[in-house]
């Protein structure tokens, strides 16, 4: 698994749904440098159990996300078509009816391959035949990328393991702070807590208030 933090983030210009409905033939994250902050999360799926549960819970979030100039980007390796039948799908149905940040679909599998979240791999057998080994699909990556395109945080979960949007907006939140003040973020900070300076006083004067 290759670590993306502290690196530029892969570039790609790719087929997205963005407000819903409507395709975007070359969406990337370009239009966002210098700009916004991103965060980019890749799902296996349309049409699964996990991914809506998901999916709806960073739309319920959007406005805490807008709120901090961060645009949210989901990514998996179906067709834009897919996308645009699953945003469709009524919420209750088990779609994503009402979900409105852009949905990229990573048919070639280069986005997946490149933040390296690509679940399986491919292969030859002994005939010189190219073969598939496990499901060639995206793990639960996500990136914060900030305003210059930088990596900034990334997390992969496995299949099964649903991700935590509010966690993904407190990370968001000490990058920011950090940016702004200076300071760094302790254990478990939250925005509002006090940070501490990167220094060795600031951290025993920081230990010792806490």
């Amino acid at each position: 698994m290759s670590v993306l933090v502290g690196r530029k983030a892969p570039y790609f210009s790719e087929a997205a749904v963005v407000n819903g409905s409507d395709i975007v033939e070359d969406f990337s994250l370009d239009q966002f440098l210098g700009n916004k902050y991103v965060i980019l999360f890749f799902y296996p799926r349309d049409f699964t159990y996990v991914c809506p549960t998901e999916i709806h819970a960073f739309q319920e979030k959007l406005g805490d996300f807008d709120a901090r100039n961060c645009a949210v980007v989901g990514v998996s390796t179906d067709t834009p078509e897919s996308h645009r039948a699953y945003l469709s799908m009524p919420k209750k149905e088990g779609g994503l009816q009402g979900v409105t940040y852009p949905l990229v679909a990573d048919l070639n599998k280069t986005i997946s391959t490149n933040y390296d979240v690509l679940a399986g791999d491919y292969d030859y057998d002994e005939e010189g035949n190219l073969v598939a080994h496990g499901n060639l699909v995206a793990y639960r990556g996500l990136f914060l990328i900030d305003k210059e395109g930088i990596v900034r945080h990334q997390l992969v979960n496995f299949f099964p393991i649903g991700r935590n949007v509010d966690e993904a907006i407190r990370v968001l939140d000490a990058w920011i702070h950090n940016e702004t003040h200076g300071e760094v973020c302790p254990a478990n900070w939250e925005k509002g807590k006090d940070a501490m300076a990167e220094t060795t006083d600031g951290v025993a004067a920081y230990l010792a208030s806490h």
